[in-house]
């Protein structure tokens, strides 16, 4: 029995000491060194190639590396048998939150437009919002969705969220389904994105979508790239009707230097840092659901394979 790691776009080797480290009598291999592929038990994945997990007859268990898995899921035809897993950590979760804040704050205190100005020599004082008078409304309550709704109730801004099942928040108005998802958007400030990818996810921030916001307000993207109709986006942001977007995350990553999102004014740009895993935490995991998986144990944070999450 043992380990592989397979990664796109993330440095395997650190996560191949740290869980050395945690499971000292487990092979640890990173593909395609594999020296026999017949005794992986357990795969360490992230935007793995397509189809390369059907090299590994034996695996019992995938591990995303991060909070999602849908990157798995859409690459890969998985036996029904197979355990898919991703990581919950409580430091992704307040890193979210702390960036989602920034954004907002960044935004209602018209900290992006003194930048733009100061590079013009322009001194030009704007009305600022406060935070009582601030609607935000965030997609998706899960562990994330939920926390973040409940640490912005608590900081006094008016908070809506909307998620596919019914939820009941402290000090959030909630709403679910389709036919409540107009009402969530309506009149809303801010609209945080923290959604799943699933066929009904892709393409939800459309034209239509984007303009329930109340005029002047703000898209904020940490979700998916595939949530976002990028086209939609500078249709909305050239009306006028929004005033800007923050984006983290995009449909190919990097961003290509063409792209016209580089130089839209209205948009800020990061590079999918919103919420970074801890390795060592994150490892902790990792090595806790190998050893549950040896001990024939109920794993942690398992995702379904039809919904993705």
């Amino acid at each position: 029995m043992s380990i592989a790691i397979i990664f796109s776009n993330k440095d395997p080797e650190i996560w191949r000491r740290e869980l050395e480290k945690k499971l000292r009598n487990t092979a640890v291999e990173i593909y395609p060194n594999i020296k026999d592929k017949e005794k992986v038990d357990f795969i360490l994945c992230w935007k793995p190639a397509v189809g390369v997990i059907s090299e590994f007859p034996n695996v019992k268990v995938i591990q995303s590396v991060g909070a999602s898995a849908e990157h798995i899921i859409n690459s890969q035809k998985l036996s029904g048998s197979i355990i898919l897993t991703r990581i919950v950590d409580e430091r992704l979760t307040v890193d979210m939150f702390q960036f989602l804040l920034s954004a907002i704050l960044l935004k209602i205190k018209n900290i992006d437009h003194y930048i733009i100005d100061q590079n013009n020599q322009i001194w030009n004082p704007i009305k600022y919002q406060s935070i009582e008078n601030t609607v935000v409304t965030i997609l998706g309550l899960g562990q994330i969705g939920k926390y973040v709704a409940g640490r912005l109730a608590e900081l006094n801004f008016k908070v809506k969220g909307w998620s596919n099942s019914k939820k009941e928040i402290n000090g959030v108005e909630c709403f679910h389904g389709e036919k409540e998802y107009a009402d969530a958007l309506q009149d809303s400030d801010f609209l945080l994105n923290l959604l799943p990818l699933t066929p009904d996810t892709r393409d939800i921030l459309d034209f239509k979508s984007l303009s329930l916001l109340r005029k002047g307000g703000t898209l904020i993207n940490v979700g998916r790239g595939e949530h976002l109709v990028e086209e939609d986006l500078i249709k909305v942001l050239d009306s006028g009707h929004l005033s800007g977007a923050v984006l983290d995350v995009f449909r190919e990553e990097p961003l290509p230097q063409r792209h016209p999102f580089w130089n839209n004014p209205h948009i800020i740009i990061t590079p999918h840092i919103a919420s970074l895993t801890n390795v060592s935490t994150a490892a902790d995991v990792v090595a806790e659901n190998y050893n549950r998986l040896l001990n024939n144990k109920e794993l942690l944070h398992v995702v379904s394979h039809s919904k993705g999450y």
